[in-house]
């Protein structure tokens, strides 16, 4: 008797396309899509194609659908793509299509003078003034989205006795980081042309969702030893 396909096999022959099929599909309505921009994509955990027994990718038609509607989202509202894998995992492709896009995942661009940013955040002014002290957020007139929820993590971490002094060792952890990354992207930055802007900010996304990733484990080991 025939030894039964393995899974691997039989998916590969079950409409799964290679990354040049799937390059021959996108490219006409997304020009500046690349192979590498494709497994870039995998890495942002926008899809996740299986592998063959050879080692060659191989994209289902629902990865095909999430690369089309994450690259709509990127090119027409410039979303990042954090925000667009975690909108995609919850509704999946088929959620936002070219013609409706949904608002709700669209940042509106909307400011907020101080108070009405301590307002939304349910804070006061104290807290926003500590804050500022402390290098978590800019002396401004004007507050982003971003902003916004920072103060409001800062209202929660309040109510447990963490004050913004109590972080600022957070914040230069964050410039090391940063640090990190900048003489990572070096070779690029020095480069004027397109291409090559275009991969450092890739790389950097990557390299901050790496170090995203690093910072929750080492954060998720302490606190098992902590509760043990």
């Amino acid at each position: 008797m025939t030894p039964a396909a393995s899974p691997r096999r039989r998916s590969s022959s079950s409409g799964y396309l290679s990354i040049g099929q799937v390059l021959a599909r996108l490219t006409p309505e997304f020009p500046s899509l690349t192979s590498s921009k494709l497994r870039f994509l995998e890495v942002q955990g926008i899809v996740t194609p299986m592998r063959t027994e050879s080692g060659y990718r191989k994209f289902s038609p629902t990865d095909l659908a999430r690369v089309r509607t994450a690259l709509m989202l990127q090119r027409d509202h410039y979303l990042p793509l954090a925000r667009i894998r975690e909108y995609l995992d919850e509704h999946g492709p088929d959620g936002a299509s070219a013609a409706v896009v949904p608002m709700s995942i669209v940042p509106v661009g909307r400011r907020y003078r101080r108070a009405e940013l301590v307002q939304a955040a349910q804070a006061n002014t104290a807290l926003l003034a500590d804050a500022v002290s402390a290098g978590l957020l800019p002396a401004a007139d004007t507050y982003d989205q971003r902003s916004l929820a920072m103060l409001r993590s800062l209202v929660a971490l309040e109510t447990h006795g963490i004050q913004p002094r109590h972080l600022r060792g957070v914040r230069q952890a964050v410039e090391r980081e940063l640090s990190l990354i900048e003489s990572a992207l070096a070779p690029l930055l020095r480069r004027t042309d397109t291409g090559s802007r275009e991969r450092a900010g890739e790389t950097a996304a990557e390299l901050s969702r790496r170090m995203d990733e690093l910072r929750a484990g080492l954060i998720q080991t302490a606190l098992e030893r902590l509760t043990r």
